[in-house]
């Protein structure tokens, strides 16, 4: 540990994992927690976050978990005031939560539609004006949304609601990064490629009804790398968008994708 966020307050939304392994919240909860940061495990599943909080305590970091779903205004009010309260500052908020729905323009209905909106750009716009007030009051802090590939291209099958979702996250996070830029806030985008995650296992294996073993495979073999990335390399990319190493980076775009956007 080289306390990169020593004494910081971090909230991470989608902190806790669909099954087994590690999601992008979670490394990214543990590794802001290993640099010294306190962090605040949310999640809309407790007991998910909980399981992050247990991991992060076990090796002397300080965590606490909070059920909230951040779709709901009253629920993002009483996280960001909980925190406030516990911790009395926000100095990085991490949003994670997001849902990818595949499917072409004649296949995804209007309630699909906008539940892709509701959880990918509505969550993390409700989350970052509650937490801007007391980042400007405190003068410094980071935001970290995370985006996909899918904003910027297209990425070989189609996914329209999600890929639109993802573009508007990077518009939201690069008009909230200019209107504070000059108080201090900070605001990026990490665009993650194909990842090796227990969502993607899940929504291959029960969502599409694939056979997991040759949907991972082909997905390796799509990257230039020739694997996909996992969440540690999310997590480190976010903690450097979070410290101060990056206090002159707002409004930027961080491609996390083993090469895969070059093509």
């Amino acid at each position: 540990m080289t306390d990169r966020v020593k004494d910081k307050t971090a909230i991470v939304t989608g902190a806790g994992s669909i099954g087994p392994g590690w999601g992008n919240g979670k490394a990214s909860a543990v590794v802001y927690a290993r640099e010294g940061a306190q962090v605040i495990a949310v999640d809309r599943d407790l007991s998910a976050a909980q399981q992050t909080v247990d991991l992060i305590t076990a090796e002397g970091g300080r965590c606490v978990a909070m059920e909230a779903d951040v779709t709901s205004e009253e629920d993002v009010a009483q996280m960001v005031e909980q925190c406030i309260r516990d911790f009395g500052r926000i100095d990085i908020l991490h949003n994670n939560v997001g849902i990818p729905i595949v499917g072409g323009t004649g296949e995804i209905s209007a309630e699909v539609w906008d539940q892709q909106f509701a959880v990918n750009v509505k969550s993390m716009f409700l989350t970052c004006r509650t937490c801007l007030p007391q980042m400007v009051e405190q003068g410094a802090a980071a935001i970290v949304n995370i985006s996909s590939i899918a904003s910027i291209r297209a990425i070989g099958y189609p996914c329209i609601s999600y890929a639109s979702t993802k573009g508007a996250v990077n518009q939201l996070t690069q008009q909230i990064a200019m209107e504070y830029a000059a108080q201090g806030i900070r605001a990026n985008c990490i665009l993650p490629g194909l990842m090796h995650t227990p969502q993607i296992e899940h929504y291959v294996t029960s969502g599409y009804g694939g056979d997991k073993e040759e949907m991972i495979r082909k997905r390796h073999d799509l990257v230039p790398m020739k694997r996909m990335g996992t969440a540690w390399d999310v997590a480190y990319a976010a903690l450097f968008l979070a410290s101060d190493e990056a206090q002159y980076i707002t409004g930027t775009e961080l491609v996390v994708d083993g090469g895969i956007t070059c093509k």
